[in-house]
């Protein structure tokens, strides 16, 4: 349903469930809500997954080191929605290989069970006996899903037989299993997408301005129009942002005590390499816990846990910026990593529950559901969370509003398949197979059929089908030929993100739709070229698509550090 169309209906009738904000834990909720037959009605001031969840260190994973403060609950819980998303989206998540290098033997041993009571902030680093008690636990909350391999430790002369380049005091890793989220924006878009198809509503760049008796009044950011509806709840998921929502809603109490989390992405071949297809997670010196992970043929370093009052104002910092470079030097002394390696920058804040503690480390990770009232519509804020568990916290909020609504459940979640994930085939021959027949099919021979599985999955057959159909129209260039400034990309797919994905910025497809700002693909040529195609598909005039470039390259500087 495209967007003039979903306003129509609005026009005609209001939902039964407004959900603002279109992050993972609304999207989650809105596929559930909408899969159950509830009219549902998702908005985002900016584009679906902009925010908090944007900002994710793209781990589905239990939070190991969330044991330490007794939170048994949340990581079982995590640990088997990591599993789930494994299996129910196979495009996009896949098993990752962590390793644990460790440097100390007995160390922490007598500080974590002070952790657990809450009697000590900071304890000692974190030795090998820790960690293994941690990690049998950790294998024991999967049960007998076994979608990943259970953890092994090697000792100083196996560890740097398969990692040469770690640091030579080494005593230990371990390597245990989470997953990677290869596109986070993507999930939750084909969550969202997924949701209308089962009857709900999706816009973004559709704000909330207020809400008045029984009506709701929201604007059209594009065109700043407004118009009112009349939902039977609301459902506030704007994560960091909950709190300045409820005041609009006239709602004081404080929810939020976010901390803002910041990576790099760095084009680094040697440390590339040195990392392999492993995550590596361990503590730096100051006793945080940070991360080097491989994406795609780039390297993710993070992350931050800084307190912050005002979300919109997360950036990373030249500070972060050092100290992720510095970080580095902790487990691989001899690898030299600069500013120069630095393809992409991204930040956001954690929607953490507001607590007091005496470090951000201390703060819960787990979710909570708030309830309040604007004036006679009841409010749920969904505080807090997990990105690994939007699922089973989207479970939750579904069975409370159908409570609400007096109606039952009619179907699950837990095993069902996400966009492109639908009978995805699990090995290569299969998947060989499968793209061979997308070509004969559409015609489109096996390289385009080939790179759009790659990014979609299953989904690639809608894709190809859309590039062929589209081919035939009196469009220049057509729709089945390269872009002239991106190997590997046809017109008819920007099209398709457009016209099927609600992609109204050329932002959206850069850094949303798909990896390509991420991966420091993206060059001035071709934002030019994908504003001219959309520049078709949504009627701009030729200045629209001047101020359109000039908005994505101030996006790209002021948000990422990309100056093209």
């Amino acid at each position: 349903m495209n967007r003039s169309d979903v306003f129509s209906v609005l026009q005609a009738k209001s939902p039964d469930v407004l959900i603002i904000g279109a992050g993972i834990n609304g999207a989650g909720t809105f596929r559930d809500l909408a899969l159950n037959g509830v009219d549902v009605l998702i908005i985002d001031r900016g584009d679906f997954c902009s925010g908090a969840s944007a900002a994710s260190s793209h781990m589905a994973h239990g939070g190991i080191r969330y044991l330490e403060n007794g939170e048994f609950r949340l990581v079982r819980e995590a640990v088997q929605e990591r599993n789930r998303m494994i299996e129910n989206a196979p495009h996009l998540v896949r098993p990752l290989p962590t390793v644990v290098p460790m440097f100390k033997i007995f160390s922490g041993l007598l500080n974590a069970p002070l952790k657990f009571l809450n009697w000590l902030d900071k304890p000692a680093e974190r030795g090998a006996l820790v960690i293994k008690i941690g990690l049998i636990f950790y294998d024991a909350f999967t049960g007998k899903q076994r979608t990943v391999p259970p953890h092994k430790f090697e000792g100083r002369e196996k560890s740097l037989e398969k990692y040469p380049k770690l640091a030579q005091d080494i005593k230990f890793t371990a390597t245990y299993y989470d997953g990677q989220i290869l596109s986070p924006e993507r999930y939750t878009i084909e969550l969202l997408l997924d949701g209308e198809k089962d009857g709900g509503k999706a816009l973004n760049y559709v704000s909330f301005v207020g809400a008045q008796g029984d009506s709701v009044t929201l604007r059209d950011e594009l065109t700043g129009s407004t118009f009112e509806i009349q939902p039977k709840i609301i459902i506030n998921a704007a994560g960091p942002w909950i709190d300045l929502v409820n005041r609009t809603l006239g709602i004081s109490n404080r929810y939020i005590g976010g901390t803002k989390g910041s990576h790099l992405v760095l084009n680094h071949p040697e440390l590339r390499e040195a990392i392999g297809k492993n995550e590596f997670f361990f503590e730096n010196k100051d006793g945080r816990i940070v991360l080097i992970f491989p994406f795609y043929d780039k390297v993710i370093i993070g992350t931050s846990d800084i307190p912050i009052q005002n979300p919109d104002e997360a950036r990373c910092t030249p500070e972060e910026e050092q100290y992720f470079i510095d970080l580095v030097s902790r487990v691989f002394p001899t690898i030299q990593v600069g500013p120069e390696h630095i393809v992409f920058r991204f930040s956001g804040v954690r929607p953490l529950e507001y607590m007091q503690a005496k470090t951000t480390g201390q703060i819960t990770r787990d979710h909570s559901i708030k309830e309040d009232k604007a004036g006679n519509i009841p409010v749920l804020s969904l505080v807090g969370g997990k990105w690994t568990s939007y699922r089973a916290f989207g479970e939750q909020v579904t069975d409370k509003v159908l409570a609400m609504l007096g109606k039952s459940r009619q179907a699950e979640t837990t095993r069902l398949p996400i966009g492109g994930g639908a009978d995805y085939p699990a090995v290569s021959l299969a998947q060989i197979e499968y793209i061979k027949k997308i070509g004969e099919e559409t015609g489109l021979g096996n390289l385009i059929p080939k790179n759009l599985f790659e990014r979609y999955g299953t989904g690639a057959l809608e894709v190809a089908r859309f590039v062929k159909e589209t081919s035939a129209e009196p469009f220049i260039p057509r729709s089945s030929a390269g872009l002239q400034s991106l190997p590997g990309w046809t017109v008819g797919e920007v099209r398709f993100l457009v016209e099927r994905e609600k992609a109204v910025h050329v932002d959206d497809i850069l850094i949303r739709r798909s990896t390509l700002a991420w991966l420091g693909n993206v060059t001035k040529p071709l934002v030019e070229e994908i504003a001219a195609i959309m520049a078709d598909s949504l009627g701009w005039s030729g200045e629209q698509v001047k101020a359109e470039v000039e908005r994505t390259l101030h996006v790209l500087k002021e948000y990422h550090g990309v100056v093209l």
